[in-house]
């Protein structure tokens, strides 16, 4: 019963931390040129194997933003759409043994272009390294976890 009772402390209070090591969340995204804010984007795990996160942009937060911009550079199902609410993460699963999702595609919104992305929780999961890639080239942006 006591040895029962520790176990089920112990689980209380990791869980808690290890919820934090996943990109799941409310994120604040900056420019990883200016280091101005420009969104929050909310990440989902929706499902299980290679599409499991799902990432929509909650609120734009760029000085010049309009509240009615739409995706025009996009393609497909996105074309048009308005950002505030655009789903900008499509899939992407945790890789064996690492403290990295892989596998998924991240929209820039901005030139309407899709990349393959990784993402990865540091500083105990209060930052998302983003990792936008294009054939042998890459892009980081670091985000900031919201909640």
């Amino acid at each position: 019963m006591k040895y029962a009772a520790i176990a089920i402390i112990s689980v209380a209070i990791a869980g808690p931390a290890l919820a934090q090591m996943s990109p799941v969340g409310l994120w604040r995204s900056a420019d990883d040129k200016t280091g101005e804010v420009k969104a929050e984007i909310r990440i989902d795990d929706i499902g299980s194997g290679r599409q499991a996160l799902s990432g929509r942009i909650v609120k734009t937060l760029k000085k010049d933003a309009k509240p009615d911009a739409t995706c025009d550079e996009c393609e497909g199902d996105r074309k048009g759409k308005p950002i505030n609410g655009l789903e900008i993460i499509r899939g992407g699963a945790k890789a064996e043994g690492k403290d990295v999702w892989e596998g998924g595609r991240i929209l820039d919104p901005e030139n309407g272009k899709e990349y393959r992305a990784s993402f990865t929780p540091i500083d105990g999961g209060k930052k998302l390294e983003v990792r936008g890639y294009l054939g042998p080239f890459w892009r980081t942006q670091t985000w900031t976890r919201v909640q």
